[in-house]
Formats: C-alpha cells, structure tokens, sequence
C-alpha cells in the first residue's frame, strides 16, 4: 500500500475521494504531499495559511467555475484573506466543498480544522468542519508528543485533550493517551459522515524507536474502536512507514 491509497486519496468506487485532513502534529504536510501526488484540488473548511508558492491557487468565490476554468493540477481553491492582515486564507463552507467535489474529477484535499502548529488536539465544539461528501478522514497526531507534558506548547488546547485521554495539565503524555483522542468519538472520529472511513495517522515516525511508540498507540487504538488500520507516516519525506 502506498501513502495515497492509505490516506483514502486513490478512487476506489465511483465517488470522488475526498480527503479531510484533522487533528495536528503534519495536517498540511499531508495536503502538500498527497498533492504532489495527484491532479488534485487543494482547499478548506477553516482558515489556512497562504500556500500560493506550493501550487498555483484561485482565489475566488466561485470554486466550481474556477476548477473547470484552470487546468493546472494541482489547483488551490480558496475564497479571500481571513483578514486584510492575516496571513491567511478563509475557508469556505461545507455545502461549497460538497459543491467542488460534486463537480471535480479530482480528489479533493480539505484542511477541516486547526492547530496552530501544535504536536496533538482534541476538537472544539465546532470542529471539525467535515463536509457530507467526505470519503476519508485523516486523523492525524504526532508520535512525537509522547514523552512531552500536557500543555499549550506542544498542544493546542490542552485543556479539551485532558477531558477525553483523562488526563491532568502538565501530565506527561503517553501512548494510550493519544490512542483516547484518535479512538473517541469525542477526537479523532468526531461528527465522521455516514459512508467516510477514518484514518488514525501518526505522523514523524523517523525512525525505529518512534516506530515502536506508534505501533503502542496503534494496538490502543484498535483495542478502542473498529477502523481498518493506523497509518504510520513520515510526511516529512512523503513516506508511509507502514499500516497496522
């Protein structure tokens, strides 16, 4: 299996993939590689920094016409500025994704949440913003958190992670705590549409030692919930390690 295929971006039926992009610790990362990869369009549900120099990017309020106006793939589709200073895009809503991936070819890569660059989170209460026409959710945290201590610097609001891994602020973080986020319905597999597979992804496994924390986290996580497999991945290097 290659990372395409693991991450749901490969057309398997009929149905255009659409790939929804979660949690923290390399959401953008994914979207940049998966990219590399495919004809694919690149847009979002919440805000996301400008990526103008990855690929060339519509900015328009009009996504469909725009999609079958350019040729270039890989195309960003973004609506204006967050702000005339913010040094990010707006997203669009998820009846205008729905929209773009009823009228693309193409698979189509959503950021559908935030982390502020952080290593792991939970979901606010209004996130994720997941489209209906989702057919894969990335859920994604970094193996790298584990070891570190529950806090606003290696995580984006803490506070929501402690109530569903049932932990304490400042506590050190440890694979069955990550495994609790990415499992529940309250984490990693929160508001998924009817038909779309989820995709626990465990990101910067750089090499064995990190490689056998992932593997703990994916065996929590099968103990916790029925998904297919855990993705092992090294975005960095556009590598997936293996599924488990």
């Amino acid at each position: 299996m290659d990372l395409s295929t693991a991450l749901g971006a490969t057309r398997e039926d009929d149905r255009t993939p659409v790939v929804c992009v979660v949690g923290a610790g390399g959401k953008k990362t994914t979207l940049w590689r998966l990219a590399e990869r495919h004809p694919a369009l690149v847009t979002a549900s919440v805000r996301i920094p400008v990526f103008d120099e990855k690929m060339p990017v519509a900015v328009t309020s009009d996504p469909v016409a725009a999609l079958h106006d350019r040729e270039e793939r890989p195309l960003g589709l973004v609506p204006e500025r967050a702000a005339p200073d913010d040094p990010r895009y707006a997203g669009y809503d998820t009846e205008t994704v729905d929209a773009i991936a009823a009228a693309a070819d193409d698979p189509v890569l959503v950021k559908a949440d935030g982390a502020r660059n952080r290593s792991f989170k939970a979901p606010a209460e209004r996130e994720p913003q997941l489209p209906d026409s989702t057919t894969s959710v990335v859920a994604l945290a970094s193996v790298q958190v584990v070891g570190e201590p529950l806090t606003d610097e290696h995580v984006h609001r803490p506070e929501l992670v402690a109530d569903v891994a049932d932990l304490d602020l400042g506590d050190t973080v440890e694979p069955v705590h990550v495994a609790r986020v990415l499992a529940s319905e309250r984490g990693g597999r929160k508001r998924v549409p009817t038909g779309a597979q989820v995709v626990p992804t465990l990101n910067k496994v750089d090499d064995e030692e990190w490689e056998g924390v992932a593997r703990e986290i994916a065996e929590e996580i099968h103990d916790r919930c029925s998904v297919p497999y855990v993705a092992l991945t090294c975005l960095r290097e556009g590598r997936l390690v293996e599924t488990v």
